[in-house]
């Protein structure tokens, strides 16, 4: 079971980087809400959550970096955390790779062993 928020954070990236996605979408709680960042549509069940990572990890040279520096954690109550910040999807489109930052937020529940309750991932967009 998972202790911190940094773990969860870890062991989600892993999946992600490495194409692992039983075990990334075993992260989700089975009433954890997804808004994804390449979705307009809100999944709120393990099957829509698995069907959209399906389809992304379908991408050529898909893999996500994190900035560090732009990690936020925050503890809300008794075992729930939040952590907010921003990464960096890369994927290739017709033989081009493009990069798409985004910010992410995570709440997060330690009395399970799949902590994420609610993951919020949003491209950044341009600024005026």
């Amino acid at each position: 079971m998972y202790q911190t928020p940094d773990e969860v954070l870890k062991s989600w990236m892993h999946c992600v980087n490495n194409g692992d996605i039983d075990n990334l979408v075993n992260l989700y709680h089975e009433t954890a809400l997804l808004i994804p960042t390449f979705s307009s549509r809100l999944l709120n069940n393990r099957e829509s959550i698995h069907a959209y990572f399906k389809q992304l990890f379908q991408r050529k040279e898909l893999s996500l970096a994190l900035h560090h520096k732009t990690l936020i954690h925050q503890e809300i109550g008794d075992k729930t955390h939040s952590l907010s910040g921003i990464y960096c999807w890369r994927f290739d489109i017709d033989g081009e790779l493009f990069n798409f930052e985004a910010r992410f937020c995570y709440m997060l529940n330690f009395n399970s062993s799949q902590p994420i309750r609610l993951h919020h991932s949003s491209q950044i967009p341009r600024t005026l």
